[in-house]
């Protein structure tokens, strides 16, 4: 998600800001199942996966622009 950017930059956020952290793992956490869903090894309907598809997406423009307010 955070391509091109320091790892440090992000390591940084994630212990400072309990938001972003939160956000972040949540991020991960749905990017895994989405990922096993459209492979087929998570058993979900589509409403579920659009559901999960536009709470990652939430979540991601949460943490970009959280990730861009920050002096770095």
């Amino acid at each position: 998600m955070f391509e091109g950017q320091p790892q440090a930059d992000i390591d940084a956020l994630i212990k400072a800001d309990p938001e972003f952290k939160q956000l972040y793992q949540r991020h991960r956490e749905l990017d895994k199942k989405v990922t096993d869903a459209e492979l087929g090894v998570l058993p979900i309907d589509d409403t579920l996966l659009g559901q999960m598809k536009r709470e990652k997406l939430h979540a991601k423009e949460r943490l970009l622009r959280i990730y861009d307010a920050k002096p770095h």
